[in-house]
């Protein structure tokens, strides 16, 4: 996979990019990441890339040449197709299904924006869609192009040194929160691992994960589970994790 930065500080989101996961996809030849600079497209001595705004307003808006050239010379540098994604706070919310969907392209220009914004007229004549990694907002689009880089990193395939550790994350396939996991040793002063995790029986074993899974879906992020939607063994987990640590699933209704 390739995907093209265009960026004032696309060396900030290289340097993220370089350790863990994601370093390791570059290393084997499963992502690619190139930078492009709009300053390095601008005209005269400052090579200016912002103005203040029409109408008036505190702050400044980014300009659109600069950035459209950097644009262009993205996408003229490879010729595999790609869209545009523009990283912004009144974008689509990024999801771990829309972190699937975007790790099976081919190529993305991810666009970073900085002070109040980018001039509308670009992004209504470049961008093809618009992504926000949470109701908030940053400096600019370069930690949201990091987030969306490492997301989409884990999910090539060969860069995690375990498949399964993927498909077991939360939100995936099912929308799940994940379950707790526990590491030696067995006996801490913080507390013992559960004696399931310790018994060897892999059935008893992935029927109390899927409770803990449910179960914390349920208290933490309840706009995750649609109890109407699930199956009946699931709803018999979900009861005995409402009973209780000591409930048995089996016995539920």
């Amino acid at each position: 996979m390739r995907i093209d930065l265009v960026s004032l500080f696309p060396e900030f989101v290289a340097q993220c990019a370089g350790f863990g996961v994601v370093g390791r996809a570059q290393e084997r030849g499963l992502l690619s990441i190139h930078g492009w600079n709009p300053r390095d497209y601008a005209e005269g001595n400052y090579r200016r890339v912002d103005d203040r705004p029409f109408g008036g307003g505190p702050g400044m808006v980014m300009l659109i040449d600069p950035l459209r050239a950097a644009i262009q010379a993205a996408r003229a540098a490879d010729p595999t197709p790609t869209q545009v994604v523009y990283l912004s706070p009144q974008g689509e919310r990024l999801t771990q299904a829309k972190v699937r969907e975007l790790a099976g392209r081919e190529r993305l220009i991810l666009l970073c924006g900085r002070y109040e914004g980018i001039d509308e007229r670009l992004i209504a004549a470049e961008v093809d869609e618009e992504l926000s990694i949470g109701d908030y907002v940053l400096s600019g689009g370069e930690l949201a192009a990091a987030v969306v880089i490492d997301a989409v990193a884990r999910l090539q395939e060969g860069a995690l040194n375990d498949a399964e550790s993927a498909a077991q994350d939360s939100f995936d396939e099912d929308g799940l929160l994940d379950c707790p996991h526990y590491t030696r040793p067995v006996e801490h002063e913080l507390g013992s691992v559960p004696a399931v995790l310790q018994s060897g029986n892999h059935a008893e074993i992935a029927r109390w994960r899927r409770m803990q899974a449910l179960g914390r879906t349920w208290q933490r992020r309840p706009d995750l589970i649609d109890e109407a939607g699930l199956s009946k063994a699931d709803r018999k987990l979900l009861d005995a994790f409402r009973a209780g640590p000591g409930a048995d699933p089996a016995k539920s209704t």
